[in-house]
């Protein structure tokens, strides 16, 4: 597996929250696939953890879940730009 530039993770940081916003927002793309993103994050967050009052785990559980998810639907529904 390659590794990314510390550039790269900016960018990634940068237009991750646009690409899921896109996702959540798109007439396309079903309720159920949307709640499929929305439903475990908001449990993940809201439920007790590992690490309570430290929401470093959360944050990088939902970066790399917001990933997967915009990377999916992006392609599901055809997304890209």
């Amino acid at each position: 597996m390659a590794r990314r530039s510390g550039a790269s993770w900016l960018r990634l940081g940068v237009r991750l929250p646009g690409r899921v916003w896109k996702v959540l927002s798109s007439p396309r793309v079903s309720l159920w696939d949307k709640l499929l993103f929305v439903v475990p994050v908001v449990l993940y967050w809201v439920l007790p953890d590992l690490m309570p009052f430290m929401p470093i785990d959360d944050i990088a559980v939902t970066i790399a879940l917001a990933g997967w998810y915009a990377g999916r639907m992006e392609t599901k529904y055809g997304l890209k730009a």
